[in-house]
């Protein structure tokens, strides 16, 4: 970046801005996915909407490259740019709830984390992620869903506002009424449609939940996930529990004499009276005795943060994505081959339930287009070392390639990496058009394109 024109920059944005070469850049450009190494020319750490609106106005009129920086956590990097600039939300990350209207406002750059802990002193929470160092920006946007999801929906179903920063730089408040067509997009049409500086949720009632982990041995894949597959979509909507193939950490809860060990299990999330979870999991035996079955009931947060110490920043990341709305037997003899096959001990797959109520959205409310999905699929080679990167990547790819023909067709949109527009495509489906013409509306240039890419129309 000309030295001018960095300097015209730093002179009308309150907070840092950073570039190569300069103390704490590396720091400034380090993101989740240690796979990931991209410089930008300079990071520019907003720390309001007037520095966004200043930094998205300064980008456009300089041609530069945009890329826009909320938790850190997407996998395909796309919140960094090589060249050109990224605007970092990083430092805008306040909560404000207000327990009479059971709502919370949320700053663009907070994490998950900062929501559940402010929502959690008033016995309230919304539905999001599984890790609380994910920025609710990124997720939200992608459709969000997590341990409440059966209970409460997905998170957009939970969006009840947006302020937004526009590709021209203007500020706006997107809700049911304002921006009608704009707060649709945001809903599922991830960051193509401008910078959200804020987030308004409705909160639901939620204190301590039940928690629990099921695990098997993982040559005991197939016939735990036939029960799987029938058992979670019949059971009450309190019950959420996603499917994991994994190798057991070193640590608590697990026994000793399971650590290391390839397992396939459920990690269950009870939002009814804790104390009656072990009711509600009296049929895990169906599926024959585990090797390790734990109840407990424990704070939202704490359930939020279970995975924090395990999958730290910096590590090396590969994952794709995949919806389902049934699990067939070809696709549980490819879950039992590869989960035999798990590279690292980190490596895992997940499948998640997005029935129940966010089955009772309809298909159009949302730019999120799988309300016919059961299950959100996410393959993902986990590893420190760089030196098992391909590895990683070889099982991901090989291990979602031959799920493909069992799935849906497309995927959530934070589970991809760079894949083509085709795959973009497929994730939308029959809302590509209009989210497309909706993109050429609010952005027809296409400022903000370093994302999961909608094309204006």
């Amino acid at each position: 970046m000309d030295t001018a024109i960095r300097e015209s920059l730093n002179d009308t944005i309150r907070g840092p801005v950073t570039a190569p070469g300069e103390p704490g850049y590396d720091e400034a450009r380090a993101i989740y996915n240690a796979m990931i190494d991209k410089c930008p020319d300079a990071i520019v750490q907003c720390v309001d909407a007037g520095d966004v609106m200043t930094a998205v106005r300064f980008g456009a009129r300089n041609g530069l490259d945009i890329a826009v920086r909320g938790g850190g956590h997407s996998g395909a990097g796309l919140c960094l740019t090589d060249g050109g600039m990224t605007i970092d939300l990083s430092a805008m990350r306040g909560v404000r709830v207000d327990p009479v209207a059971g709502t919370a406002q949320v700053a663009g750059g907070a994490q998950l984390g900062d929501l559940d802990h402010a929502a959690h002193a008033f016995g309230l929470a919304t539905p999001s992620g599984i890790n609380s160092t994910t920025g609710v920006g990124g997720l939200t946007l992608g459709g969000g869903h997590g341990h409440l999801t059966r209970t409460y929906g997905l998170t957009v179903d939970n969006l009840l506002s947006a302020d937004v920063v526009l590709a021209d730089g203007s500020f706006v408040t997107a809700d049911e009424n304002r921006e009608a067509d704009l707060f649709w997009a945001l809903r599922g049409g991830g960051g193509n449609y401008g910078v959200v500086t804020s987030f308004t949720y409705r909160l639901h009632p939620v204190d301590n939940v039940g928690v629990g982990i099921t695990v098997w041995p993982v040559e005991r894949t197939p016939e735990v996930l036939r029960w799987y597959r029938d058992f979670l979509p019949q059971a009450t909507e309190d019950l959420n529990g996603f499917f994991a193939i994994l190798v057991v950490p070193p640590g608590p809860p697990f026994p000793e004499e399971l650590h290391g060990r390839k397992v396939c299990g459920v990690v269950w999330c009870w939002a009814g009276e804790p104390e009656q979870i072990d009711k509600e999991l009296a049929g895990v035996s169906d599926a024959g005795q585990p090797a390790f079955h734990f109840t407990t009931p424990m704070p939202y947060p704490q359930l939020q943060t279970m995975f924090d110490a395990l999958l730290p920043s910096g590590l090396q990341w590969y994952w794709r994505g995949a919806f389902f709305d049934r699990i067939t037997d070809k696709a549980i003899e490819e879950h039992a081959r590869y989960g035999d096959a798990i590279p690292t001990g980190l490596s895992t797959m997940h499948l998640y339930p997005v029935d129940g109520a966010a089955h009772r959205v309809g298909p159009d409310d949302t730019a999120w287009s799988y309300r016919d999905a059961l299950w959100s699929g996410v393959f993902a080679g986990i590893d420190p070392d760089p030196a098992n990167a391909g590895a990683i990547k070889d099982w991901c790819v090989g291990y979602s390639e031959a799920l493909q023909p069992e799935s849906m067709g497309g995927a959530y949109v934070n589970f991809m990496m760079d894949e083509g527009q085709e795959r973009v495509r497929s994730t939308y489906r029959h809302h590509f058009d209009r989210l497309s013409r909706i993109k050429r509306a609010y952005d027809p240039d296409n400022l903000f394109h370093a994302n999961q890419n909608i094309e204006p129309a």
